[in-house]
């Protein structure tokens, strides 16, 4: 845990996370209360703007990751499309135990930030494994690059 603060993803992630939040609700209000977009269509808008911001920052800002964006942005929808079903069994679950169903969305949010966090981190954003470059065996293929070549 030391590490993932002393780096700075941890909180970098967390930041982000907010800033997306932010994005999602004040562009869900600017569509629906000035712009006078119908709900069902300003929240999908509001959250898939947020979901494309938050990938592109994660991605470059948090975790600095060369992965190719195209297969990130595959296992980050495979993740949103799960997310999205297990906030909905969570709260379901709450409210069915009769608890709030906002004790129920503030558990699947503490739940899918944290393993959100993990799988950004070694599944989605991994970093590319580091190597010293490739090593030729010249000797093994050694062929002169000029000069003349002597038959004996």
């Amino acid at each position: 845990m030391k590490t993932l603060v002393r780096d700075g993803f941890l909180v970098k992630f967390l930041v982000v996370g907010g800033l997306s939040f932010a994005i999602d609700l004040g562009l869900l209000a600017l569509l629906h209360e000035v712009g006078n977009v119908d709900l069902w269509i300003a929240t999908p808008i509001a959250f898939l703007t947020s979901l494309v911001f938050n990938f592109f920052v994660q991605k470059n800002f948090t975790f600095q990751s060369g992965a190719r964006a195209h297969v990130s942005f595959i296992k980050y929808g495979a993740l949103v499309a799960f997310n999205v079903v297990a906030t909905d069994v969570i709260v379901n679950l709450a409210a069915g135990a009769g608890q709030s169903y906002a004790l129920g969305k503030v558990i699947a949010t503490i739940a899918t930030t944290a393993w959100n966090f993990l799988l950004y981190k070694h599944w989605i954003f991994k970093p590319a494994p580091e190597h010293d470059g490739d090593i030729v065996d010249l000797d093994a293929s050694a062929t002169p690059a000029s000069g003349p070549h002597h038959r004996d």
